[in-house]
């Protein structure tokens, strides 16, 4: 143990009489050798006093030798030793926010941390990570996964083992508050430091296209700065929006003035809920794109059967007048689609800035994450074991299928163009429940599957029919096409469209005339409605409400188990 002392012998004997010899590794710990023999034996003593940590693991030898031969005997030092931090920094950011550590100890200590002087619960977005080891050192950090300002301030590190403990602490900056200090302190409702569940979305654009024409298929025509326009209202004869000019005569999706005929179910009567500021608790950072952060939140009192729910929240960064117009303008479409596929829009609050959207939040996050976790080679760590996901069957993938085509048939009946159609845009509830929702949030975790255009425009072209990369031509039709690539993913367990092709081969493909090939878990029945979607000719697709009634009939053929969720 440290501090102690030891003697090592080392005994020969041999004809003619063998010398002896030390051979060290530098030692740090007080040392002297000590020589003794007879006529027929001779031993070496090596005396080592107030043992340091340093040598541990030194590797010590001792050698006998004569014109006969040479014998060696090897031993290691393991010195016991109480923790000791040598460092702890300030958090840094990379993939994950991490804070440095490095801690010796023998036998490894036990770290644990506290926030604020409370016991941090790790968990699957705060952990303690060891990078690396040597000697009895251990460096590694505490990860955090997209940290809000609510985990601002003191983390204290633990250390300690039979031998004794050790501990330090820092402060650690995240990010500033997001409501300019107007409500520092978020904790009335709930621990402050309490991660839930993890949601990856993306975002430069609001929830859904829209377009409520005369008659006639849907059709949105968007430029090339269109992947984070906002929806406006803009005045005939009108060709870019203004504070001046904005009213109820048309619908425009980026750049591009579309008339439509105002129905009055969603432009004159939608009532939007407002939701006070004070009953939004942050919970953690769930993305950041054009239009601002997007939060998971509890909300209280918006239920009258649920003290508190979870909620994703998502924030107007831009105070300008025409992107405060564009917000009221969204939240107003989006109190009107009310379906049991369609994520739900619970209200905005308006009462200072930031101005904010709250929608539901599923427990499963995305659908893309799900069904990668549930694919054949998905594992899950447990306890420090290996564990198999449950796999998804072909009749729950059936079952996920036939309700994102309902929640599409819904769209359409509405005359909206989702124009991003894919599994990552869905999620997943209880009971394997999948909605359709895009809350315009950042598309860093996805953006392998965006094709950069000119300065800043973001297309999903693995998704998008030949009109659509060709002519930036989006209409009900072309959501078809994306839902056939839709089923593609979920049968091949979330994999990426045309994985093994860069983005301009996949354009190359697809306006040739190409088409994804038939996943090996795929029915025939399913892959044919796939081709049904990939048409070149539009009008030569089939119709979203016939894909859903076939989807449905083919799930219903085949029962659905839920016991994948657990």
């Amino acid at each position: 143990m440290q501090g102690s002392n030891l003697t090592l012998t080392c005994n020969t004997s041999g004809t003619p009489m063998p010398d002896l010899t030390w051979t060290t590794c530098q030692l740090a710990s007080n040392h002297k050798v000590i020589l003794a023999s007879q006529q027929v034996w001779q031993f070496l003593e090596l005396r080592l006093s107030n043992l340091s940590p340093l040598d541990n693991e030194c590797k010590i030898s001792c050698s006998s030798e004569n014109m006969v031969g040479e014998s060696v005997a090897s031993l290691q030092l393991d010195i016991l030793f109480p923790p000791s931090i040598s460092k702890l920094m300030d958090a840094i950011s990379d993939h994950h926010w991490c804070i440095p550590f490095s801690v010796s100890g023998n036998p490894q200590p036990t770290l644990s941390w506290l926030f604020r002087g409370e016991a941090v619960a790790e968990g699957a977005f705060i952990s303690t990570r060891i990078h690396d080891y040597s000697e009895h050192e251990y460096h590694g950090c505490l990860q955090l996964d997209s940290p809000t300002h609510i985990n601002n301030g003191e983390y204290t590190l633990l250390a300690s083992n039979p031998y004794g403990k050790d501990q330090k602490a820092i402060f650690a900056h995240f990010m500033h508050d997001p409501w300019n200090g107007e409500l520092t302190r978020m904790t009335n409702h709930a621990e402050s430091f309490d991660f839930i569940g993890r949601f990856h979305l993306r975002a430069t654009r609001p929830l859904l296209g829209c377009l409520p024409p005369p008659s006639g298929p849907s059709s949105v025509i968007s430029n090339e700065d269109d992947s984070a326009s906002p929806l406006h209202h803009v005045s005939n004869g009108s060709n870019t929006p203004s504070s001046s000019d904005m009213n109820a005569d048309a619908v425009i999706i980026g750049m591009t003035k579309i008339p439509v005929i105002e129905n009055p179910q969603y432009f004159r009567s939608s009532i939007v809920q407002h939701i006070k500021r004070h009953n939004i608790v942050l919970k953690r950072e769930l993305g950041e794109g054009a239009f601002g952060k997007v939060f998971l939140a509890e909300c209280y009192n918006l239920s009258p059967d649920q003290d508190k729910i979870l909620v994703a929240v998502k924030t107007l960064k831009e105070a300008s007048e025409n992107a405060r117009k564009d917000f009221h303008r969204e939240a107003e479409l989006l109190t009107n689609l009310q379906h049991e596929h369609i994520v739900t829009f619970y209200g905005v609050c308006v009462e200072s800035d930031p101005l904010i959207m709250v929608f539901e939040y599923m427990k499963h996050g995305d659908l893309n994450k799900f069904l990668r976790a549930h694919g054949p080679d998905a594992v899950l760590m447990a306890d420090g074991q290996v564990q198999q996901q449950g796999e998804l069957t072909q009749s729950q993938m059936l079952h996920i299928a036939q309700q994102i085509a309902a929640g599409m048939v819904y769209l359409a009946s509405q005359h909206f163009v989702h124009r991003d159609l894919a599994t990552r845009n869905c999620l997943v509830g209880e009971n394997l429940l999948v909605k359709i929702g895009d809350f315009g949030m950042s598309r860093d975790v996805y953006s392998t599957d965006y094709y950069r255009v000119g300065g800043h425009t973001m297309l999903p072209i693995r998704w998008m029919p030949p009109e659509s990369i060709m002519y930036r031509k989006f209409t009900t039709e072309s959501d078809v096409w994306s839902l056939g690539v839709v089923l593609w993913e979920i049968f091949t367990y979330g994999k990426q469209p045309w994985y093994q092709l860069s983005n301009n081969e996949v354009i190359e493909c697809i306006t040739q005339g190409r088409v994804l090939q038939r996943p090996r878990t795929c029915p025939k029945e399913v892959y044919d409605l796939m081709l049904g979607c990939w048409q070149r000719e539009p009008h030569a697709r089939l119709v979203i409400r016939e894909i859903h009634s076939l989807l449905l009939n083919l799930a219903k053929a085949s029962p659905v188990y839920l016991d994948i969720l657990g």
